[in-house]
Protein backbone atom coordinates (compact mmCIF):
# COMPACT_ATOMS: atom_id res chain seq x y z
CA UNK A 1 0.00 0.00 0.00
CA UNK A 2 2.85 2.33 0.90
CA UNK A 3 4.66 1.47 -2.32
CA UNK A 4 1.52 2.19 -4.40
CA UNK A 5 1.00 5.52 -2.60
CA UNK A 6 4.62 6.50 -3.16
CA UNK A 7 4.41 5.52 -6.84
CA UNK A 8 1.20 7.49 -7.29
CA UNK A 9 2.68 10.55 -5.64
CA UNK A 10 5.79 10.27 -7.81
CA UNK A 11 3.68 9.95 -10.94
CA UNK A 12 1.57 12.95 -9.95
CA UNK A 13 4.67 15.01 -9.28
CA UNK A 14 6.18 14.04 -12.64
CA UNK A 15 2.93 14.95 -14.42
CA UNK A 16 2.85 18.31 -12.65
CA UNK A 17 6.45 19.04 -13.62
CA UNK A 18 5.78 18.12 -17.26
CA UNK A 19 2.65 20.28 -17.26
CA UNK A 20 4.67 23.15 -15.83
CA UNK A 21 7.32 22.78 -18.51
CA UNK A 22 4.64 22.68 -21.21
CA UNK A 23 3.04 25.82 -19.80
CA UNK A 24 6.43 27.54 -19.68
CA UNK A 25 7.13 26.56 -23.29
CA UNK A 26 3.74 27.76 -24.45
CA UNK A 27 4.15 31.02 -22.57
CA UNK A 28 7.56 31.56 -24.16
CA UNK A 29 6.21 30.75 -27.60
CA UNK A 30 3.26 33.12 -27.48
CA UNK A 31 3.39 35.57 -30.34
CA UNK A 32 3.22 39.28 -29.73
CA UNK A 33 0.32 41.29 -31.04
CA UNK A 34 0.55 42.81 -34.50
CA UNK A 35 0.79 46.33 -33.06
CA UNK A 36 3.64 45.31 -30.74
CA UNK A 37 5.55 43.64 -33.55
CA UNK A 38 5.10 46.65 -35.84
CA UNK A 39 6.21 49.04 -33.10
CA UNK A 40 9.23 46.83 -32.42
CA UNK A 41 10.24 47.22 -36.06
CA UNK A 42 9.29 50.87 -36.55
CA UNK A 43 11.00 52.64 -33.66
CA UNK A 44 14.56 51.32 -34.25
CA UNK A 45 14.21 52.05 -37.96
CA UNK A 46 12.86 55.55 -37.22
CA UNK A 47 15.82 56.34 -34.97
CA UNK A 48 18.24 55.12 -37.65
CA UNK A 49 16.53 57.27 -40.29
CA UNK A 50 16.68 60.35 -38.05
CA UNK A 51 20.39 59.80 -37.43
CA UNK A 52 21.06 59.45 -41.17
CA UNK A 53 19.05 62.62 -41.93
CA UNK A 54 20.90 64.56 -39.24
CA UNK A 55 24.33 63.49 -40.52
CA UNK A 56 23.22 64.19 -44.11
CA UNK A 57 22.07 67.72 -43.18
CA UNK A 58 25.34 68.40 -41.35
CA UNK A 59 27.35 67.34 -44.41
CA UNK A 60 25.26 69.64 -46.63
CA UNK A 61 25.64 72.56 -44.20
CA UNK A 62 29.42 72.09 -44.20
CA UNK A 63 29.44 73.43 -47.78
CA UNK A 64 31.80 70.73 -49.02
CA UNK A 65 29.67 70.22 -52.17
CA UNK A 66 27.32 72.62 -53.96
CA UNK A 67 23.54 72.10 -53.90
CA UNK A 68 23.36 70.69 -57.42
CA UNK A 69 25.88 67.99 -56.46
CA UNK A 70 24.50 67.06 -53.03
CA UNK A 71 21.00 68.31 -52.26
CA UNK A 72 19.82 68.52 -48.66
CA UNK A 73 17.35 66.05 -47.14
CA UNK A 74 14.46 68.54 -47.13
CA UNK A 75 14.98 69.31 -50.82
CA UNK A 76 15.12 65.61 -51.66
CA UNK A 77 12.01 64.83 -49.61
CA UNK A 78 10.18 67.62 -51.43
CA UNK A 79 11.30 66.21 -54.79
CA UNK A 80 10.17 62.74 -53.76
CA UNK A 81 6.79 64.11 -52.73
CA UNK A 82 6.39 65.80 -56.10
CA UNK A 83 7.25 62.56 -57.90
CA UNK A 84 4.65 60.66 -55.88
CA UNK A 85 2.02 62.70 -57.70
CA UNK A 86 3.47 62.00 -61.16
CA UNK A 87 1.94 59.02 -63.09
CA UNK A 88 5.22 58.51 -64.96
CA UNK A 89 6.92 57.77 -61.64
CA UNK A 90 4.63 54.81 -60.98
CA UNK A 91 5.01 53.66 -64.58
CA UNK A 92 8.80 53.60 -64.15
CA UNK A 93 8.51 51.56 -60.94
CA UNK A 94 6.09 49.15 -62.65
CA UNK A 95 8.50 48.56 -65.54
CA UNK A 96 11.44 47.96 -63.21
CA UNK A 97 9.51 45.59 -60.95
CA UNK A 98 8.19 43.66 -63.96
CA UNK A 99 11.74 43.16 -65.18
CA UNK A 100 12.92 42.21 -61.70
CA UNK A 101 10.18 39.64 -61.11
CA UNK A 102 10.48 38.17 -64.61
CA UNK A 103 14.26 37.81 -64.36
CA UNK A 104 14.08 36.44 -60.83
CA UNK A 105 11.41 33.88 -61.78
CA UNK A 106 13.55 32.67 -64.69
CA UNK A 107 16.59 32.51 -62.40
CA UNK A 108 14.66 30.46 -59.83
CA UNK A 109 13.56 27.94 -62.46
CA UNK A 110 17.05 27.61 -63.95
CA UNK A 111 18.79 27.56 -60.55
CA UNK A 112 16.39 24.94 -59.23
CA UNK A 113 17.01 22.60 -62.17
CA UNK A 114 20.79 23.07 -62.14
CA UNK A 115 21.02 22.74 -58.36
CA UNK A 116 18.93 19.56 -58.34
CA UNK A 117 21.03 17.94 -61.07
CA UNK A 118 24.43 18.98 -59.73
CA UNK A 119 23.64 17.99 -56.15
CA UNK A 120 22.73 14.40 -57.05
CA UNK A 121 24.97 13.56 -60.03
CA UNK A 122 28.60 13.20 -58.92
CA UNK A 123 30.32 13.64 -62.34
CA UNK A 124 28.24 16.76 -62.96
CA UNK A 125 29.10 18.02 -59.47
CA UNK A 126 32.82 17.58 -60.14
CA UNK A 127 32.64 19.32 -63.51
CA UNK A 128 30.13 22.12 -62.90
CA UNK A 129 30.19 22.77 -59.13
CA UNK A 130 33.21 25.11 -59.18
CA UNK A 131 31.93 26.80 -62.34
CA UNK A 132 28.69 27.76 -60.57
CA UNK A 133 30.64 29.34 -57.72
CA UNK A 134 32.84 31.17 -60.21
CA UNK A 135 29.79 32.57 -61.99
CA UNK A 136 28.36 33.66 -58.64
CA UNK A 137 31.47 35.69 -57.79
CA UNK A 138 31.72 37.29 -61.24
CA UNK A 139 30.52 40.93 -61.28
CA UNK A 140 27.29 41.25 -63.23
CA UNK A 141 28.48 44.46 -64.89
CA UNK A 142 31.12 42.40 -66.71
CA UNK A 143 28.40 40.53 -68.60
CA UNK A 144 26.79 43.61 -70.14
CA UNK A 145 29.23 44.17 -73.03
CA UNK A 146 28.59 40.60 -74.21
CA UNK A 147 24.87 40.86 -73.53
CA UNK A 148 24.59 44.08 -75.57
CA UNK A 149 26.53 42.47 -78.43
CA UNK A 150 24.20 39.47 -78.39
CA UNK A 151 20.85 41.18 -77.92
CA UNK A 152 21.46 44.87 -78.58
CA UNK A 153 19.94 47.64 -76.46
CA UNK A 154 16.85 45.61 -75.61
CA UNK A 155 15.08 44.33 -72.53
CA UNK A 156 16.38 40.85 -73.32
CA UNK A 157 19.93 42.09 -72.73
CA UNK A 158 18.94 43.22 -69.24
CA UNK A 159 17.09 39.99 -68.38
CA UNK A 160 20.04 37.92 -69.62
CA UNK A 161 22.37 39.51 -67.08
CA UNK A 162 19.76 39.42 -64.31
CA UNK A 163 19.37 35.65 -64.76
CA UNK A 164 23.14 35.12 -64.88
CA UNK A 165 23.52 37.16 -61.70
CA UNK A 166 20.84 35.37 -59.68
CA UNK A 167 20.74 31.74 -60.88
CA UNK A 168 24.16 30.65 -59.48
CA UNK A 169 23.26 31.83 -55.95
CA UNK A 170 19.93 30.00 -56.08
CA UNK A 171 21.60 26.82 -57.39
CA UNK A 172 24.28 26.97 -54.69
CA UNK A 173 21.62 27.46 -52.02
CA UNK A 174 19.85 24.27 -53.11
CA UNK A 175 23.13 22.35 -53.41
CA UNK A 176 24.12 23.35 -49.88
CA UNK A 177 20.69 22.35 -48.57
CA UNK A 178 20.91 18.94 -50.23
CA UNK A 179 24.44 18.40 -48.88
CA UNK A 180 23.25 19.03 -45.31
CA UNK A 181 20.16 16.81 -45.55
CA UNK A 182 20.49 14.27 -42.69
CA UNK A 183 21.23 10.77 -44.06
CA UNK A 184 18.62 9.30 -41.72
CA UNK A 185 15.92 11.21 -43.62
CA UNK A 186 17.17 9.76 -46.90
CA UNK A 187 17.11 6.26 -45.44
CA UNK A 188 13.61 6.83 -44.12
CA UNK A 189 12.53 8.01 -47.57
CA UNK A 190 13.96 4.87 -49.16
CA UNK A 191 12.19 2.72 -46.57
CA UNK A 192 8.91 4.41 -47.53
CA UNK A 193 9.50 3.54 -51.17
CA UNK A 194 10.44 7.01 -52.43
CA UNK A 195 12.71 7.04 -55.47
CA UNK A 196 14.26 9.85 -57.50
CA UNK A 197 11.60 12.54 -58.03
CA UNK A 198 9.47 11.36 -55.11
CA UNK A 199 12.52 11.46 -52.84
CA UNK A 200 13.25 15.01 -53.96
CA UNK A 201 9.68 16.15 -53.56
CA UNK A 202 8.90 14.59 -50.18
CA UNK A 203 12.29 14.45 -48.41
CA UNK A 204 15.19 16.40 -49.95
CA UNK A 205 13.44 19.64 -50.92
CA UNK A 206 11.59 20.07 -47.58
CA UNK A 207 14.83 19.34 -45.67
CA UNK A 208 16.82 21.83 -47.75
CA UNK A 209 14.27 24.65 -47.53
CA UNK A 210 16.22 26.83 -45.02
CA UNK A 211 19.35 26.85 -47.17
CA UNK A 212 17.31 27.19 -50.36
CA UNK A 213 15.46 30.19 -48.90
CA UNK A 214 18.81 31.81 -48.06
CA UNK A 215 19.88 31.17 -51.65
CA UNK A 216 16.69 32.80 -52.92
CA UNK A 217 17.31 35.87 -50.79
CA UNK A 218 20.89 36.17 -52.02
CA UNK A 219 19.73 35.51 -55.58
CA UNK A 220 17.24 38.37 -55.34
CA UNK A 221 20.00 40.70 -54.11
CA UNK A 222 22.17 39.81 -57.12
CA UNK A 223 19.20 40.11 -59.49
CA UNK A 224 18.28 43.55 -58.15
CA UNK A 225 21.85 44.83 -58.43
CA UNK A 226 22.18 43.45 -61.95
CA UNK A 227 18.89 45.06 -62.95
CA UNK A 228 19.90 48.49 -61.66
CA UNK A 229 23.21 48.28 -63.50
CA UNK A 230 21.42 47.15 -66.65
CA UNK A 231 18.88 49.94 -66.59
CA UNK A 232 21.68 52.49 -66.23
CA UNK A 233 23.52 51.07 -69.24
CA UNK A 234 20.65 49.97 -71.49
CA UNK A 235 18.30 52.89 -72.07
CA UNK A 236 15.27 51.79 -74.09
CA UNK A 237 13.36 54.54 -75.88
CA UNK A 238 9.85 55.35 -74.66
CA UNK A 239 10.18 53.00 -71.70
CA UNK A 240 10.68 54.77 -68.39
CA UNK A 241 12.30 52.87 -65.53
CA UNK A 242 14.04 53.57 -62.25
CA UNK A 243 17.47 53.17 -63.84
CA UNK A 244 16.48 55.42 -66.76
CA UNK A 245 15.41 58.16 -64.34
CA UNK A 246 18.69 57.78 -62.44
CA UNK A 247 20.59 58.10 -65.71
CA UNK A 248 18.89 61.32 -66.79
CA UNK A 249 19.11 62.83 -63.30
CA UNK A 250 22.86 62.27 -63.41
CA UNK A 251 23.13 63.72 -66.94
CA UNK A 252 21.22 66.83 -65.85
CA UNK A 253 23.18 67.16 -62.55
CA UNK A 254 19.86 66.97 -60.69
CA UNK A 255 21.03 65.61 -57.37
CA UNK A 256 17.60 65.99 -55.73
CA UNK A 257 15.96 63.71 -58.32
CA UNK A 258 18.93 61.33 -58.20
CA UNK A 259 18.79 60.94 -54.42
CA UNK A 260 14.99 60.68 -54.46
CA UNK A 261 15.19 57.68 -56.80
CA UNK A 262 17.93 56.16 -54.67
CA UNK A 263 15.59 56.37 -51.69
CA UNK A 264 12.95 54.56 -53.74
CA UNK A 265 15.45 51.79 -54.55
CA UNK A 266 16.34 51.51 -50.86
CA UNK A 267 12.67 51.35 -49.87
CA UNK A 268 11.94 48.56 -52.36
CA UNK A 269 14.93 46.63 -51.03
CA UNK A 270 13.66 46.95 -47.45
CA UNK A 271 10.16 45.78 -48.43
CA UNK A 272 11.51 42.72 -50.26
CA UNK A 273 13.78 41.90 -47.31
CA UNK A 274 10.73 42.01 -45.02
CA UNK A 275 8.95 39.54 -47.33
CA UNK A 276 11.88 37.12 -47.12
CA UNK A 277 12.05 37.59 -43.35
CA UNK A 278 8.34 36.78 -43.04
CA UNK A 279 8.89 33.60 -45.10
CA UNK A 280 11.84 32.65 -42.89
CA UNK A 281 9.83 33.22 -39.70
CA UNK A 282 6.96 31.15 -41.10
CA UNK A 283 9.36 28.31 -41.88
CA UNK A 284 10.86 28.49 -38.39
CA UNK A 285 7.42 28.35 -36.76
CA UNK A 286 6.49 25.39 -38.90
CA UNK A 287 9.63 23.56 -37.78
CA UNK A 288 9.19 24.61 -34.14
CA UNK A 289 12.28 26.85 -34.15
CA UNK A 290 10.53 30.21 -33.64
CA UNK A 291 11.55 30.39 -29.95
CA UNK A 292 15.17 30.64 -30.98
CA UNK A 293 14.41 34.07 -32.45
CA UNK A 294 12.92 35.44 -29.20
Amino acid sequence: MTVETTTTKGSDRLSAEIAGLDALELAGGQRKSLAARLWGRVWPMSIAVLIVLAVWELVVLSGRWPEYVLAGPFTVIGELGARLGDPEFYGAIAVTMRRALTGFALAVGIGLVIGALVSRIKPLRAGVGSLITGLQTMPSIAWFPLSILLFGLTETAILFVVVLGAAPSIANGLIAGVDYTPPILLRAGHMLGFRRLQLYRHVILPASLPSFLAGLKQGWAFAWRSLMAGELLVIIANQASIGEQLHFARELSDSAALLAMMIVILFIGIVVDMVFEAADNSLRRRWGLHQVRN
